[in-house]
Formats: C-alpha cells, sequence, structure tokens
C-alpha cells in the first residue's frame, strides 16, 4: 500500500507540472519533476523507513538539473568504489552512494580494533574517496540484537570512531567525516537467523555532495 501511495502521488505531481507548464522542454520538465517528485519521496521515506541510510541521503538531496549533475558524479565514483573494494557492498541512492562493510570484514567478533584485512579494504576505500574530495561521509555502526542494548550501542560508537579515526590518518580530512552509532535499533536484515545477525553487524559509509560540489553542480546545470 505503502509503494501504491507514493507511486501515485509521483504521478500526480508530474501529471500537474506538465499541465501547467505546457511551454517547458523535456529537461526542465523533467528537472521540475524530480525535485518535486524527489521531495516529497524523501519526505515519506525519512519518516517511515527504518534504513537511516537510505533516508540520510534522501534527506540532503538537491534534485532536479543539479541532482543530475551530482548523480552522474556519484555514478562514476560508485563504480570505481565497486572495482577497488569488492568485498563491500556498493548501493547508489539517490544523490548519494551507501558502502556496506559486515562487521567481520572490518572486526573480529565483539571487538572494535580494526583487523589487517580491514585496514586493507580501508585502504582500498581511501584511494577513491580521496580522489572525489568534495564529498560529505558519514560512517553508521550497527550491531545486532544479541546482548545489552547499551553494550550494542556503545559497541557501535566505538567502531564508527575506529573506522573515522583510521580513514583521518589515511588522509582522509577530518571535515568532511561525521560518526553514528545505532546499536541494535536500526536493523536491514532478520535478527532471528544467525546470517540475518551477521549482516546487522555492519558498518556503513554514506557519501554525498558537500556545499561546494553542490554549487558547482547549480552553476553547471544553468
Amino acid at each position: 500500500m505503502k509503494k501504491i501511495s507514493i507511486s501515485l502521488l509521483v504521478a500526480v505531481l508530474a501529471a500537474v507540472i506538465f499541465v501547467g507548464c505546457a511551454s517547458w522542454n523535456k529537461t526542465q520538465k523533467g528537472a521540475a519533476v524530480g525535485t518535486a517528485a524527489g521531495g516529497a519521496i524523501g519526505a515519506v521515506i525519512g519518516r517511515t523507513s527504518d534504513n537511516t541510510a537510505m533516508g540520510a541521503i534522501i534527506g540532503a538531496t538537491v534534485g532536479g538539473a543539479a541532482g543530475a549533475v551530482i548523480g552522474n558524479e556519484m555514478d562514476k565514483q560508485a563504480e570505481e568504489i565497486k572495482n577497488a573494494v569488492p568485498d563491500a557492498n556498493v548501493e547508489r541512492v539517490g544523490e548519494g552512494i551507501v558502502v556496506e562493510f559486515s562487521s567481520n570484514i572490518l572486526f573480529g567478533f565483539d571487538q572494535s580494533d580494526l583487523s589487517d584485512e580491514a585496514k586493507t579494504n580501508l585502504d582500498k576505500l581511501v584511494l577513491v574517496l580521496n580522489s572525489y574530495n568534495e564529498t560529505d561521509i558519514e560512517i553508521q555502526g550497527h550491531t545486532d540484537s544479541r546482548g545489552a542494548e547499551a553494550y550494542n550501542q556503545n559497541l557501535s560508537i566505538q567502531r564508527a570512531g575506529t573506522v573515522s579515526n583510521y580513514l583521518t590518518r589515511q588522509g582522509i580530512s577530518n571535515l568532511r567525516l561525521t560518526t553514528r552509532g545505532f546499536g541494535e535499533n536500526t536493523p536491514r536484515y532478520d535478527n532471528s537467523t544467525n546470517e540475518g545477525r551477521r549482516q546487522n553487524r555492519r558498518v556503513e559509509f554514506l557519501i554525498t555532495a558537500n556545499e561546494k560540489m553542490r554549487a558547482e553542480a547549480e552553476e553547471a546545470a544553468k
């Protein structure tokens, strides 16, 4: 029902724009629909989804022709990350990128110290992040539902902080980085199974355009 409602909302917005602005060209109409629909969908998803990465990225959406410019840059960056870090799950969301590492790639069980394998994978990611330095990066830590909630919350914060500190030591400006820990409160997978719990022990990187990139996209879109 939720998907139907969103689709209907987008259709109505598109109809209003195309009827009311008959003199616009296809690019203008497309940009307007993207802006309006993106804002509406972002409002819905931001309120209702447990996917904190998707909600945050959609909340940062610029939309319109500028959003298309940003999206093109994100397409290229996402492809480079996929090629450089095959162990990561890379997803293009709106005008951003979500890079997901399962915690067993980065950390030992119930630990917040990076393994040697983790450092190797993060070094590969750093090479791409430094090539696209006009982006902000939010690092989110998550756990499964086993153990005390307060303990899991603290562990998720520690893990996000450990990753952030490592990226800084490898040359990523700390001005680009923010960290958040969600503990067990935002599972993306089924905590009733061993595999689901393993996947929920994860660290996610949310890559979005910074202010400079947005300004340049706005200028390029004119």
